[in-house]
């Protein structure tokens, strides 16, 4: 079918734009030019664009900079985008202009559309009343900051806190079963799976604890700077009037920026927030390789615990069954350094008032906390909360753990201490049996020192 189009107009002439389309213009024009990964913003980000348009125009109503009514209809279209509709009007490439003007046009002209449809005149101008007071330079970071607030504390928290719960839970179900300790991938000394599971869950809380330190942060808006950070165009109050419409209507405490030339021309907020989600995917990365280790086998492997089997694991191998959610979330924490990575380098394209790469840090922030927080959900629901200890082949491998034979330091001294070691391995016998040879040590002296779950906590 033949497409039919209406003619447009912005400052540099006339457009051709889909007759049905409610965007106009500009947004044309980027559509036209960004033909490059055919992927637009999340839906999370096109909403905090919305909302900030919402609280632009209640609060430049409440300063006598919009005619109430004018403000009323931007916001009814702002409601109709939080609530998800219309989102297939917002064509543009991620891949556009790094202030990201595309986008926040491509918003102004559907509300725009939108609002006059519900006063029923064409009397809202994109630029004039719905970018009133804004700029496309503090719109923009100001969606990441609350988006990616917003989604943190929504989803990714949760998603942690959840995992944390399920790891201690596994903590008190393995309470008192020792397991051989590994450190270079070695026979080390002994550890219990309580320890081994709680410190998985220590390890995701800190990373909980730094996200949540980060929050603050990332809750001071840049809103209100306009083009440079100067402000210009804008009434006084509007900043930290619309941190607080913000606030009120998420529920979530924002404020304005203490320096918004600072908060328009560096990245270092979401940069902040993309090496804690760093941080939190080599934590899982860690508990998803701990996993597969402890899992390997069943039979030449370590074989010290049991994963759920998902599925069948090859194509030509029968029976073999793979650790595929501990895979798939490697693969997810893998991303999100690649992520972290390209992070940096729009951070590091904050050149004097403005940082020009963020479109490309909004997708990335977003889509990081899709996947961990996903993953996470996954790795808990389908892994850990059906993990099994094989307890009988774990004491049979610590018993022939010639480690152990660290507990007597203090008794025979470092020397004589690991040429039983070396003994008992080379001929493949009981530590105890040869220790009882080689030192005048009693048996009772020997099982007690020798005692595995006494050597996992401090003492002699």
């Amino acid at each position: 079918m033949t497409q039919e189009y209406r003619i447009e107009f912005d400052s540099m002439g006339e457009v051709e734009v889909p007759a049905n389309a409610l965007y106009g213009a500009q947004t044309q024009r980027a559509v036209n030019n960004f033909q490059i990964s055919g992927q637009g913003f999340t839906n999370e980000f096109l909403e905090a664009v919305a909302l900030v348009k919402y609280a632009a125009a209640d609060v430049n109503a409440e300063l006598g900079a919009l005619e109430r009514e004018d403000a009323e209809a931007i916001k009814q279209a702002c409601e109709l985008i939080l609530r998800r509709e219309y989102l297939d009007q917002f064509p543009v490439d991620v891949y556009q202009t790094g202030s990201g003007t595309s986008t926040n046009m491509n918003v102004n002209e559907v509300i725009a559309k939108l609002a006059n449809d519900i006063l029923g005149e064409k009397r809202i101008h994109p630029n004039n009343h719905v970018n009133f007071g804004q700029s496309s330079n503090d719109v923009i970071p100001t969606a990441i900051r609350i988006s990616t607030a917003l989604q943190t504390e929504r989803r990714l928290l949760p998603a942690l806190e959840a995992m944390q719960a399920s790891l201690l839970e596994k903590a008190q179900e393995f309470s008192g079963i020792v397991k051989t300790g590994r450190t270079h991938l070695m026979d080390a000394m002994p550890v219990t799976f309580e320890q081994v599971f709680q410190a998985y869950a220590s390890q995701l809380e800190q990373c909980t604890e730094r996200l949540v330190q980060t929050l603050p942060r990332l809750c001071a808006l840049p809103q209100g700077g306009t083009a440079v950070g100067s402000g210009v165009n804008r009434h006084p109050a509007f900043a930290s009037k619309v941190a607080h419409a913000i606030g009120k209507k998420t529920g979530m405490h924002f404020t304005e920026t203490k320096n918004h030339i600072a908060a328009q021309g560096t990245a270092d907020v979401p940069l902040e927030l993309s090496g804690q989600l760093k941080s939190v995917a080599m934590a899982l990365y860690k508990l998803c390789n701990d996993l597969r280790w402890m899992n390997s086998g069943p039979n030449n492997g370590l074989g010290e615990i049991q994963l759920k089997a998902l599925q069948p694991g090859s194509s030509i191998m029968p029976a073999k069954v793979n650790p595929v959610m501990e895979e798939a979330m490697a693969m997810v924490c893998s991303q999100v350094v690649g992520f972290d990575s390209a992070n940096t380098m729009a951070a590091a394209s904050s050149q004097f008032e403005l940082n020009v790469m963020q479109p490309l840090l909004a997708h990335n922030l977003l889509e990081a906390i899709r996947l961990l927080s996903n993953g996470c959900d996954h790795l808990r629901e389908f892994s850990v909360q059906h993990i099994q200890v094989n307890k009988q082949h774990v004491e049979e491998s610590l018993d022939k753990n010639p480690i152990l034979v660290t507990a007597l330091n203090p008794l025979i001294g470092y020397d004589l201490a690991a040429k039983v070691a070396k003994k008992a391995l080379s001929e493949k016998r009981a530590l105890i049996d040869v220790a009882l040879e080689m030192t005048d040590l009693s048996k009772h002296e020997l099982e007690q020192a020798l005692d595995p779950l006494k050597m996992t906590q401090p003492g002699i």
